[in-house]
């Protein structure tokens, strides 16, 4: 099998669950964050950076590296890891969420997805095979099946069908995957914001035997309680001995609470995104560098981060490189907030290992001037 989970222990306190995904090229240990590289490359960082601050997996898009330069390209070149120079583990999602998220002219069918390349308008078409074949040409260590992402919101027979439909795509997709030995194929659980329809999505899929399972379709402009609603009622469905993955959620808070509601694994442009604007995560909360306060502040952006940017430069510095759209400074904040989410990941791990996950958030939370409700970033 191409990934395995290893259960360590369940933090006794919130019921959180620390454990060790095995893929072929290495170790993930979760709950953790993945760094979004969404063209073979997270926005600005090396892999040599990412290495530093302690990386365990990167995420790539089919979509966008369908469209350039082509997974034939890249497969001639030796697959993903090869070509990005990467050696540890890679997850491609399949290219779904774009399709629906970033061509207004769409047409979908059981077959699959009528789209236009958001680049140049030309035609193309989707469908579960060929995102499979993309994937499997790609040779991440994890590939997602083709799913429909319903928007929010939707009515509830519209949301039913579509769920209906990602079941058989899975199939399909499960049929055409050709490298089962060393890419784990994950099926994503749909359903919008109904709680029967994520449960009846959970069942079909977990029929299937897929090696891991993600959840889709939430932090699609729904209210952080509601999400949590959603995963308390979908995570209980899923095996115990599978990898369980939240898709597309990253601010601070909602790791912490993913974490205690059982998933594992998160991906999100989030930290990469608002850095290239001059915010930054920090242990009391959002700072926006630009901020004309920070000029003359000769102090670390975080003093109690560790980070490279935080050890050797100044808020004015940042502020200055950020103000004068330095590419620079783009690099100092991404690398920032990525070290930030992942050592944040570190302590919620080491919170589980302590049995005391419910007291990292609440300190966290105190720390932040957060609630359950807040929108985090």
């Amino acid at each position: 099998m191409a990934v395995k989970y290893e259960a360590i222990k369940t933090c006794k306190q919130s019921g959180a669950r620390l454990g060790k995904v095995h893929t072929p090229h290495g170790v993930i240990e979760t709950p953790a964050f993945m760094p979004v590289g969404t063209l073979a490359t997270v926005k600005t960082m090396s892999p040599e950076e990412l290495k530093q601050m302690d990386a365990h997996i990167i995420l790539s898009n089919t979509y966008h590296l369908f469209l350039r330069p082509g997974h034939d390209i890249v497969k001639e070149a030796g697959g993903l890891h090869r070509f990005m120079n990467w050696d540890r583990p890679i997850l491609t999602d399949s290219g779904g969420f774009q399709v629906f998220s970033l061509s207004e002219l769409r047409k979908i069918t059981e077959e699959g997805v009528h789209f236009r390349n958001h680049l140049n308008g030309d035609k193309l078409f989707l469908t579960p095979e060929k995102a499979t074949e993309i994937q499997n040409a790609l040779g991440a260590d994890i590939i997602m099946a083709f799913d429909e992402c319903p928007p929010y919101p939707a009515e509830y027979d519209y949301v039913k069908q579509s769920l209906e439909r990602t079941s058989r795509w899975a199939e399909r997709c499960l049929a055409a995957h050709t490298r089962p030995d060393d890419q784990a194929l994950f099926a994503i659980v749909q359903g919008g914001m109904h709680a029967d329809l994520r449960q009846q999505s959970a069942a079909q899929l977990t029929s299937m035997d897929f090696p891991g399972y993600a959840i889709g379709g939430l932090s699609v402009g729904e209210s952080k309680p509601l999400m949590y609603e959603m995963l308390e009622c979908t995570v209980p469905m899923l095996p115990q001995d599978k990898p369980r993955y939240l898709m597309g959620v990253g601010s601070p808070d909602a790791l912490i609470e993913g974490s205690i509601r059982g998933i594992d694994m998160f991906d999100c442009v989030l930290p990469t995104r608002i850095a290239r604007n001059g915010t930054c995560m920090t242990n009391t909360g959002r700072l926006v560098i630009r901020n004309a306060k920070y000029a003359r502040d000769y102090g670390p952006l975080d003093p109690n981060c560790s980070c490279y940017t935080c050890t050797n430069y100044s808020r004015a510095y940042l502020r200055h490189l950020i103000k004068a759209d330095e590419t620079f400074g783009i690099r100092l904040t991404t690398y920032h907030n990525l070290h930030f989410l992942l050592e944040m990941m570190r302590g919620v791990r080491q919170a589980i290992r302590e049995d005391r996950l419910l007291d990292f958030r609440n300190e966290f939370f105190e720390r932040y001037g957060m609630d359950e409700n807040s929108k985090g970033f």
